[in-house]
């Protein structure tokens, strides 16, 4: 979400794919707060409560961790993850196997959509190509960057050769191709809806524990009701409201006071809020994330020198802004790859603050007397920066020590989507919640332009076609995109590890990013909520929880 979800994607509808969940833009969702509207006495709800509504109900549609977690309880993968781990797990496939450039599944039977159809083989590829494939009749034109980088890029056919039989024939040997059919983004859904009148931005039909019930666009409120014919396990509550709550303060408060059960996109600040209640707790896990500012190539040309990006990591005081405004809750930054993933490079160390080093760099690079440039961020927290205008506003600080002038260009997260996808930012903060856990999913998505680059340069202008705009630098190194590439053809884990901690010390040295900060995942959960998983991928698996 938000990925993107990396705040960027094409899908300017909202998110960031994997950023997601805990987006602070949203209303006050103030009515009905306490669930009371969700059914009669007798009816189990659970009230999630977070930052931000979601703008879309289609995963196709997005690249918002915010519209995942919604979707994630009505659709489906072939291929799921373990609750709270980086493991697979079966879910509409059975069984399943990878060799080379072949895959093949064996789905899973007596399966039906919400709309009542039987799931089979042909769901599956009519949303593939409803996805990615502009030749279908009923190709989704305004889907989202997730499709090339998830499905598109890699799958040269799919074909049922069963009811409950598929083959796939990949366009080489792509090692976490497994891993991209358990995304959020790669989730069936019906070919009946996507055939028939059905609007999925408004409506989902899915194989979930979870049915929509009702889509509350202007209270940004969202209802949903357990889905009585579904093929696994029952969820444990009968509904759950998805309630929106602008500030983290106030999403604390309401928990403490029982109005909500669990709620995301905390601060160090609202964590004390709840950490000297008696009605609810904090709960973290490992992150799989990273923070950074993005410096646009392809727009400001004094950022098309190596020396002057690495003399802007030198200046901001990433470990202060670590420390200090997050204090608790991250860890400084060093590379793309989190810390919890293999090629993760150990070698590497952050950039020191270090002025001096950085206005020589600047002087040799000819900007010895500065320049200005914007940097835009949105208004509101997100996980991997919980609080984006002080983040800001210390890099202003630490920059006009040597003679960088910048201006604050602050906006409404969707609004920032909008603007930074079109490439109009001249650097960004940004962000990147994993999708699969695999350092393909930073490295490649994130850093590599997906395009030809033009010969001799290490940058590619916005509006070259086929451009990735997820890597919101434009950045275009052909020794990392190599060494990227390589691990992607790669399928021993040791080897690849080896080849993604080459390209993490290339993208640390070229410093298209000045790299902030790796987050823990936090949740405030009610003390009557149970069986209730932190998780940094995939989820949140609601249909397990229980309340007493």
């Amino acid at each position: 979400m938000a990925s993107l979800a990396g705040c960027g994607g094409n899908g300017g509808n909202g998110g960031d794919g994997s950023d997601g969940g805990d987006g602070s833009d949203g209303g006050d969702g103030s009515d009905g707060e306490d669930g009371s509207d969700g059914g009669d006495g007798d009816t189990t709800s659970l009230r999630y409560g977070r930052g931000a509504h979601s703008s879309t109900l289609d995963p196709q549609n997005t690249t918002s961790g915010e519209v995942a977690k919604v979707t994630n309880q009505a659709y489906e993968g072939l291929i799921a993850f373990q609750a709270g781990e980086a493991s697979l797990t079966e879910s509409l496939a059975t069984d399943w196997s990878m060799d080379g450039e072949s895959v093949t599944l064996t789905l899973r039977e007596g399966v039906t959509f919400h709309d009542g159809s039987d799931f089979t083989a042909d769901d599956f590829i009519a949303t593939y190509r409803r996805f990615v494939d502009d030749d279908y009749e009923y190709h989704f034109e305004e889907s989202s960057a997730y499709g090339p980088f998830t499905l598109g890029n890699w799958i040269e056919s799919a074909e049922a050769t069963g009811d409950y039989e598929l083959s796939i024939t990949l366009t080489q040997t792509y090692a976490p191709f497994l891993r991209n059919l358990a995304m959020f983004a790669a989730v069936v859904i019906s070919q009946d809806a996507i055939e028939g009148d059905t609007n999925l931005g408004e409506e989902m039909v899915g194989t979930g524990p979870f049915q929509l019930e009702t889509l509350d666009d202007a209270n940004n409120r969202i209802r949903l009701t357990a889905y009585d014919d579904y093929w696994g396990e029952s969820p444990n509550v009968d509904e759950v409201l998805f309630l929106t709550r602008g500030q983290n303060s106030t999403r604390a408060q309401a928990l403490v006071e029982e109005e909500l059960d669990i709620i995301d996109g905390l601060d160090p600040d609202s964590m004390q809020i709840i950490e000297g209640s008696d009605t609810a707790e904090n709960r973290t896990a490992t992150g799989i994330n990273i923070g950074y500012m993005a410096f646009n190539l392809s727009r400001v040309e004094p950022f098309r020198d190596r020396r002057v990006r690495r003399a802007i990591s030198y200046a901001i005081d990433t470990q202060a802004i670590v420390e200090n405004i997050y204090s608790g809750i991250a860890t400084q930054a060093d590379q793309p790859i989190p810390p919890a993933l293999f090629g993760h490079n150990d070698d590497i160390s952050p950039y020191e603050y270090d002025p001096d080093q950085a206005q020589s760099l600047l002087e040799e690079a000819g900007y010895g007397d500065g320049f200005s440039f914007s940097l835009t961020t949105f208004q509101n927290p997100r996980g991997y920066n919980p609080a984006p205008l002080p983040t800001a506003e210390t890099i202003r600080s630490n920059l006009s020590e040597i003679g960088i002038e910048v201006s604050i260009d602050d906006r409404q997260f969707s609004d920032y989507l909008t603007y930074t996808s079109q490439g109009r930012h001249d650097a960004t903060l940004a962000g990147w919640y994993t999708d699969n856990a695999d350092p393909d999913n930073f490295c490649y998505v994130l850093m590599h332009p997906q395009t030809e680059v033009p010969e001799g340069q290490d940058w590619v202008s916005w509006d070259t076609e086929g451009f990735n705009t997820s890597n919101n630098a434009a950045w275009a190194n052909s020794e990392y995109m190599s060494a990227v590439e390589e691990a992607q053809r790669t399928t021993n884990q040791e080897d690849r590890a080896a080849l993604y901690q080459e390209a993490a010390q290339i993208a640390h040295d070229e410093a298209p990013w000045v790299f902030i900060d790796y987050a823990d995942e936090v949740r405030g959960v009610s003390n009557s909520v149970s069986n209730y998983t932190v998780a940094a991928i995939g989820g949140p698996y609601l249909e397990v929880v229980e309340l007493e």
